[in-house]
């Protein structure tokens, strides 16, 4: 089963760059310069410019797509520490330090946009 999500993006080069190169996003089509599908494993995400194609268009009451807020997609991850370190060299913008739980350990980086992203590396001895 592939799970699809979108994201509202500033600019899609700038998306398709940071999570290809980062966070290993394969580019399945980039057929526009504001739209753009990439996916990862069961994970397709779908990139939207504001103004490009149909979901990036305004609403009836005149509210328009933007990227940010709150929910996010979550990529499980092997050594969160180096993969913290790994972003942070290149310049990526966290919303806060890592979170030590039962269950394992997280942190949110933000995309370009200021998409949230949560890393997590679960506890694997508790399963």
């Amino acid at each position: 089963m592939t799970v699809k999500v979108r994201y509202i993006v500033d600019d899609v080069d700038a998306a398709i760059a940071f999570y290809s190169g980062m966070l290993g996003f394969q580019v399945e089509m980039h057929p526009a310069p504001g739209f753009a599908a990439l996916s990862r494993g069961p994970l397709r995400l779908l990139l939207n410019r504001p103004g490009a194609g149909g979901a990036g268009q305004a609403m009836p009451d005149g509210r328009r797509p933007a990227p940010g807020g709150w929910n996010r997609i979550q990529i499980e991850v092997e050594d969160l520490t180096q993969v913290v370190a790994t972003l942070k060299e290149a310049g990526a913008c966290f919303r806060g330090d890592m979170v030590v739980g039962n269950g394992g350990n997280q942190i949110l980086v933000d995309d370009p946009a200021g998409n949230p992203i949560e890393l997590f590396e679960p506890n694997r001895a508790r399963g």
